[in-house]
């Protein structure tokens, strides 16, 4: 190859491989050169907050007539609803629901939630059972001294009661599953519906219904309650009256629990069993409420005393059961308004904002659950009225998590929004941050 030839070839090979690498850059940067998604650059936001208040969903639970109810002390109200007091007929178009509306609308009037507890028998007085099952003539109620009342006790022998305990649920479920007026559903069957009589004893399928339909019942509500979180006593645990012992599985299914002797002097031997039965990851999964005890008009004087009745703090207690609400409803008798406040304050889930970055689309939040348990409804990290697309919902007690935003700017607004609230109620987070 003469010289020529070959100076012409290599000029040939060098524009070649210029080209190629210039159409290289041109597919990484664009043609204008310029990277078209940059890095965004994040600048750190400086934000002071403070929780202030009782938390939605949280705290000291006054029953819904105290004289309290309407006070910025609580976020909850409690009221035990007997099913007669909404079926008397078996259609269910003639089913009223007025009393359960009128309870939900105080509540929400109040800038509060709803507590509530369906009950079959209550010392003292007939069951709750409707009229229309009562007058068949195969339905046959026991009636005998229980708290040393004359108590009347449902015919769980008659199908009637279970079939209908099923209609009621499935129907409320239809009408409040997503109502943000309730908070939170207690269910079961006995005394108060806390899954026992003490006196004169269970008889399952006679006077307290049989295990196969309470394992029923349980499935059937996992399935009904998609959004509202519901409980039951932690009496359950109960294996001579109860399923769950042979049945280990129920315990997956969706419900929470309520301890009705909290703070009682032998706590921590049956009611932690009871606790230990259910096992821990209950706690993470629905609410752990209850009501402090009453075994003694010496426990609820001292419940929030710095020690607690018996050498327990109701801090402590909570905490250790990672409590979110607990029924209080006698304690403006024992104690001032602002340890009602501070109890209230001290369960359930609480959030601290630590790290707030933003550029000029978007925003990176870190919050922290310092609190006792998860929020158990659906929340969101909130910028300048953008949602994050996760929700804080299930984040557990000291775990940490960096939530992505598509909002910023140079002063960006942070909230936290929860469809679940009513009107009045916000959820607030701690913040200390340069």
């Amino acid at each position: 190859m003469r010289a020529r030839e070959i100076g012409h070839f290599m000029t040939m090979a060098l524009l070649a491989a210029a080209l190629s690498f210039l159409s290289a850059c041109s597919e990484n940067t664009g043609d204008n050169g310029q990277d078209p998604d940059p890095e965004p650059i994040y600048s750190d936001i400086p934000l002071k907050a403070a929780v202030g208040s009782v938390q939605p969903m949280t705290g000291i639970v006054f029953w819904s007539d105290n004289r309290l109810c309407s006070s910025d002390l609580i976020q909850l109200e409690f009221t035990y609803i007997g099913y007669d007091e909404v079926v008397t007929k078996p259609a269910p178009e003639s089913w009223n629901w007025s009393r359960v509306e009128y309870l939900l609308n105080r509540a929400a009037a109040h800038g509060h939630q709803a507590i509530l507890r369906f009950y079959d028998t209550y010392p003292g007085k007939a069951t709750t059972v409707p009229a229309y099952i009562k007058s068949m003539p195969d339905y046959k109620e026991t009636k005998a001294f229980s708290e040393g009342e004359k108590t009347h006790f449902p015919d769980w022998s008659h199908p009637a009661l279970p079939s209908f305990i099923l209609e009621f649920f499935q129907r409320f479920a239809l009408r409040y599953d997503n109502d943000p007026r309730l908070a939170f559903l207690q269910v079961g069957f006995g005394l108060w519906a806390e899954y026992h009589i003490y006196d004169p004893g269970e008889n399952p399928g006679i006077n307290f219904p049989a295990k196969a339909f309470q394992a029923e019942f349980i499935r059937k509500l996992d399935s009904w309650f998609r959004t509202l979180r519901w409980s039951i006593s932690i009496d359950a645990a109960d294996a001579s009256n109860t399923p769950f012992a042979e049945i280990p599985e129920l315990k997956q299914a969706g419900f929470g629990l309520f301890d009705d002797s909290f703070l009682c002097r032998d706590h921590g031997g049956y009611n932690h069993r009871c606790f230990v039965f259910f096992g821990d990851g209950k706690r993470l999964q629905a609410p752990v409420g209850g009501e402090l005890s009453y075994y003694s008009d010496y426990d609820q004087k001292h419940a929030l005393d710095p020690a607690g009745p018996y050498g327990i703090s109701f801090e402590k207690m909570a905490a250790q059961y990672q409590v979110s609400y607990m029924i209080g409803n006698d304690q403006p008798d024992f104690q001032p308004a602002e340890r009602i406040r501070q109890a209230g304050m001290a369960v359930g889930y609480r959030f601290r904002v630590t790290a707030f970055r933003a550029s000029p689309t978007d925003s990176l939040v870190t919050v922290e659950n310092t609190g006792l348990a998860p929020i158990y409804y659906d929340a969101r990290i909130v910028v300048n009225g953008i949602r994050s697309a996760e929700s804080l919902q299930g984040l557990g007690p000291g775990q940490r998590k960096t939530f992505a935003v598509d909002s910023g700017g140079g002063s960006p607004l942070l909230t936290i929004e929860c469809d679940r609230l009513v009107p009045g109620q916000r959820i607030e987070f701690d913040a200390d941050l340069n």
